[in-house]
């Protein structure tokens, strides 16, 4: 089916057989083989009436977007809806993984005037759920400082009074006063609040953004802020949440500041590479519409994947023919590959397996799916075509096992792209997070620009990239992003810049479950500096009055003016630290 309204994944999903789609890690992402139904993501406009009379489930979220499920039969009868503008299918999200509030400037505001500490500010972590036992994150008396918690792995049980959020129908809402209930019965606490981090990153997160421990070494940002906390539900059995779950979330949090008329921070601390890269997606201008709703600030890490070899970008003239080579380790169950051309361009590529056998495409071909087998490797190929949401082409390859083998092709994989008629001649390549293949999987001759994952590459929120506070040099696992060009011949937009700038986020010490104390380095640890940083920025501007315009934008731009040089960087800004490092001090208003 081609509707000019799905998205490339989606189309593709559809052609697939259900053997072929449970075969694949990202093609299966949002649809329910028990029930035979879709969750997808929708930007509309008027009433979503239409939906409900052909049996979908509707979710209505902020600024025209919402959230459907409904069965595989009536998705093309969705698409036919006047109202309904694009569908996309959810992705996965992967987690950043990898004395800071000194380099970070933070301590001087904390410790002395104006002694900030993110009072009446809401700060709302987006995660794995947290530890809430911990005195991390509670008051002097004992009480909880966090206000809300939205677990979506939770089921609902109204015997129990486990409900979900009004509005919503995943997972179990718990207010302040049961989470009061539940530390009043000490060892009995998770028998009555059964909500728990698993995997203790959102547990650590939380305590770099807000955590108050008398120990200095392991004190967090905004000590006194009330905290929001959603546990991200999990997608499939690897147990990564979807881009779903996340506009759930978002929504929520906003919801819950309109509430209680409180300025909202809010830290993501993961992201994923599907996508051109350019602000295009659904989800990337959802979360441009939500930075921009309310006295709101959302940092989002600029991801991991600078090293990685995930990458490529070039550009070719006509008549010009170029090889990327994609190495394939050993043991990956399947792969996927995006390819994104310019609109204005043709192309012709042929792609060529490990003994040789070769797959040619035509960039200008009408869009439609393709299924061949070699090497006991199926290819599904779906070729795309601008569409009223992204002006890029998008050439999909999902790469499954074929006759009964259990992984597909290892080796190298030839892209030969040959410019057939060039205005650009760009081309993008990427593959799918680093969590999700191999260490061997990797493009030969990657390119580290433009590495940082969606949705840090929205235009409105704040990106934050990583570098060691130690050596004061760029971490180079760190997502980068694009850069500014001030020559005589060529101009950038330079208020385009990513990342904004970067903060602490090599070999730090935090929190986890338990109280027990971890090592950890990655973008994930440098988001909620700035988080927490910001949460400080809007007490001082919003809460005390010197600054009540300090949000978006414009908390954007005080980061930027108070960000500090670091080592090996002459130029600012530029696509690896952005404006430079996180100083605190020097970037509140007033």
């Amino acid at each position: 089916m081609d509707s000019g309204k799905l998205d490339n994944a989606l189309e593709l999903s559809l052609d697939m057989t259900e053997e072929e789609r449970a075969k694949s890690e990202e093609l299966g992402v949002g649809y329910s083989p028990q029930e035979g139904t879709w969750e997808l993501i929708v930007k509309y406009q008027g009433s979503l009436d239409a939906v409900r009379a052909l049996g979908g489930v509707v979710e209505e979220l902020i600024a025209g977007y919402a959230i459907i499920t409904i069965p595989q039969g009536r998705v093309e009868a969705l698409a036919a809806i006047p109202q309904i503008e694009y569908v996309e299918k959810p992705k996965r999200l992967f987690f950043q993984l990898l004395e800071p509030l000194a380099a970070a400037c933070i301590s001087q505001v904390q410790l002395r005037e104006p002694y900030l500490s993110g009072k009446d500010v809401l700060l709302a972590v987006i995660d794995t759920g947290i530890d809430y036992r911990s005195n991390l994150f509670r008051n002097a008396d004992g009480t909880t400082r966090i206000w809300d918690l939205w677990d979506q792995v939770l089921s609902p049980d109204e015997a129990r009074g486990f409900l979900p959020p009004e509005g919503f129908s995943q997972g179990v809402a718990f207010s302040r006063q049961q989470i009061n209930e539940a530390l009043l019965a000490g060892p009995d606490a998770l028998r009555l609040l059964p909500s728990m981090d698993v995997s203790g990153h959102g547990t650590a997160v939380t305590s770099v953004a807000a955590g108050y421990a008398r120990e200095p070494a392991f004190r967090g940002v905004a000590t006194q802020s009330p905290l929001l906390i959603v546990r991200l539900g999990n997608t499939q059995a690897e147990g990564f949440p979807k881009t779903t779950q996340l506009m759930r979330a978002i929504t929520w949090c906003q919801r819950k500041a309109a509430e209680y008329g409180m300025p909202l921070c809010v830290n993501l601390s993961f992201g994923n590479t599907y996508g051109a890269h350019n602000g295009t997606s659904i989800l990337e201008r959802f979360m441009d519409n939500a930075a921009q709703i309310g006295r709101t600030s959302i940092c989002v890490g600029s991801g991991n994947e600078g090293s990685t070899g995930g990458h490529v970008a070039r550009a070719i003239q006509k008549g010009e023919q170029r090889t990327e080579i994609l190495s394939v380790g050993s043991y990956e169950s399947a792969l996927s590959v995006q390819i994104w051309l310019s609109p204005v361009d043709t192309y012709q590529i042929v792609i060529i397996t490990p003994t040789g056998n070769r797959v040619t495409l035509d960039a200008g071909e009408p869009a439609g799916t393709r299924k061949v087998v070699y090497d006991g490797t199926q290819l599904l190929i779906y070729v795309g075509a601008a569409n009223p949401y992204a002006a890029n082409k998008e050439i999909y390859v999902e790469m499954l096992p074929a006759y009964g083998n259990r992984y597909i092709a290892s080796g190298e994989w030839h892209f030969v792209f040959t410019g057939v008629r060039t205005a650009t001649g760009e081309y993008a390549m990427y593959l799918p997070s680093q969590e999700a293949r191999g260490t061997q999987t990797f493009f030969l001759n990657p390119t580290p620009q433009q590495t940082y994952t969606i949705p840090s590459t929205s235009a409105a929120v704040i990106t934050v990239g990583a570098y060691d506070s130690g050596s004061e040099r760029y971490a180079d696992f760190s997502g980068r992003g694009t850069y500014y060009v001030n020559s005589s011949n060529r101009l950038s937009n330079f208020g385009n810049v990513k990342p904004d700038l970067v903060a602490p986020g090599v070999n730090l010490s935090v929190i986890g479950p338990e109280d027990q104390p971890l090592t950890v380095s990655g973008t994930s640890y440098a988001t909620p500096f700035v988080t927490g940083a910001c949460a400080l920025m809007m007490e001082q501007g919003i809460v005390r009055g010197i600054d009540p315009y300090c949000y978006g934008e414009k908390l954007k731009a005080y980061l930027r003016m108070g960000a500090k040089p670091i080592r090996g960087e002459s130029i600012y800004p530029n696509e690896r630290v952005g404006w430079g490092a996180l100083c605190l001090r020097d970037s509140l208003p007033g």
